[in-house]
């Protein structure tokens, strides 16, 4: 009896297994959240399950589409959402597609606007994410950063001549970039001369034609030397680069304020409005430039925030954030430098640390093959960095406080490593602290962040006038 009981019992376990089909025994991820982030640097698509997905990945060159197979996904409804999410004015994405391969398996067709060069990877769950299947589509050609800048200058002058003309009545070809074997170079070295804008003279009353000399030449000799022209007028102009850091983007949220607010967004408007002031504003005759490491809602890793501001060889790196902690009491604005023997208290440490897992939560591929090179250019901070470091930050604090609280009245320290550039003088600055709810409204006002740009301003005027740039090193 007990063996043939139990022979039943196998054959109604086969049965069953035959109805509800081999597929439908394995449990397959539920897709919780898609998202896409544009930007001109790169677009990221990410799909969150519930459980680890896989992708096979296949790259279609022309025309030019990213194709994927992903394994263990269970309703394609939550992956359909993509084709909603995706922006006509996206950069690096024309249109995206999702098609059922199988049981748990479909497939992304991500079509391209450009050749890319795109990074797949997997992210384990963290602070509020589950598993995320991530897509970094960067585009082949990138723009120069330090050429945009430079060219942007130029345009300057350009403009300054069109409107002189306007005013005469004069008008003008298309004004080329002045000639030299590298006008861009001599600008952002500082060594050679950039010309003036040059003001266009109406043309001249015409003169009756001057009577020739008929007497004849009765001094014997060589003749004098013609005189030398008069000497041009170029102004010697040294291009000052501002690197602005609005912290967070994209993935990565930042503090999120008792009304909602999040950092990633109110900085964000910070640092454009710094950008706005600094590019107007020239100090000791030398213009300026601001540029931001990220201009709009994308993630950038730390390591990469600091490469870029080397890459367009910044004069100074400022790194904006809004503060937060654990209660809603703490207030007032912080400046931070880089210390590499500790921090200077435990509130800069446990600060620093919370800065420095901005990639666990944004999200980077930690399969790049350059990741060593990068990780290790940020231990390589001089104690001359952190010592103009200093100067900055002191030179801001004092602005700072000028317009609203300060939670402590000196620079702090510690290893923040956004802040780890061996040759930029680097700060962090935190706002005011946005879980606290009378700062979180204030970081909402245009009058508050109006008045903050304003005080970063002067602190940064202050610092040039007491320590001008050098000339840089020309560089090929």
């Amino acid at each position: 009896m007990t063996t043939s009981f139990r022979r039943r019992e196998v054959l109604r376990a086969g049965t069953l297994m035959l109805l509800l089909g081999s597929p439908h025994l394995a449990q397959a991820g539920r897709v919780v959240a898609v998202r896409i982030w544009p930007a001109q640097d790169y677009t990221r698509v990410t799909i969150e399950s519930d459980a680890a997905l896989k992708a096979h990945r296949t790259t279609v060159i022309d025309p030019p589409a990213l194709t994927v197979a992903i394994e263990g996904v269970d309703l394609l409804e939550g992956m359909q959402a993509l084709v909603a999410k995706l922006r006509p004015d996206d950069p690096n994405i024309a249109g995206i597609r999702v098609m059922p391969l199988g049981p748990n398996m479909a497939q992304l067709i991500i079509q391209l606007k450009k050749p890319i060069r795109p990074q797949v990877f997997n992210l384990s769950p963290v602070a509020a994410y589950q598993h995320r299947l991530v897509f970094d589509l960067f585009p082949v050609q990138a723009v120069d950063p330090l050429d945009a800048l430079i060219r942007e200058r130029f345009l300057e002058v350009d403009d300054a001549s069109a409107r002189a003309a306007k005013l005469l009545g004069i008008e003008l070809d298309a004004v080329e970039l002045p000639p030299s074997s590298d006008p861009l170079g001599e600008l952002i070295a500082g060594r050679t001369a950039s010309p003036a804008a040059p003001v266009p003279q109406p043309p001249a009353a015409a003169q009756p034609p001057s009577k020739p000399d008929t007497k004849p030449d009765t001094k014997s000799g060589p003749k004098p030397a013609p005189a030398p022209p008069p000497p041009s007028d170029r102004k010697t102009e040294r291009l000052i680069i501002v690197a602005l850091d609005p912290g967070h983007g994209g993935e990565d949220p930042g503090a999120i304020g008792p009304g909602g607010t999040r950092e990633k967004d109110v900085v964000l408007r910070v640092a454009q409005r710094l950008r706005e002031r600094i590019n107007a504003t020239r100090v000791n005759g030398n213009p300026m430039r601001a540029y931001l490491t990220r201009d709009a809602d994308f993630f950038v890793p730390l390591n990469m925030r600091v490469q870029k501001a080397q890459r367009v060889r910044a004069d100074l790196f400022i790194s904006i954030h809004a503060d937060a902690f654990m209660s809603p009491r703490p207030q007032g604005a912080s400046i931070f430098a880089l210390s590499t023997r500790g921090a200077s208290s435990a509130a800069a440490r446990w600060m620093a640390n919370k800065e420095n897992a901005a990639d666990l939560v944004g999200g980077i591929n930690v399969k790049t093959k350059d990741a060593s090179v990068q990780h290790a250019l940020l231990d390589m901070s001089t104690s001359a960095q952190i010592k103009d470091s200093l100067k900055l930050g002191n030179a801001m604090l004092g602005e700072v406080g000028r317009v609203g609280k300060l939670h402590k009245p000196r620079v702090e320290q510690a290893g923040f490593a956004v802040l780890k550039a061996p040759d930029i003088p680097s700060v962090l600055v935190e706002t005011a602290f946005i879980s606290n709810p009378d700062e979180e409204r204030r970081l909402n006002t245009e009058a508050y962040q109006t008045a903050l740009a304003d005080a970063l301003m002067r602190g940064i005027v202050k610092y040039f006038r007491a320590n001008p740039p050098l000339a840089r090193t020309r560089q090929t």
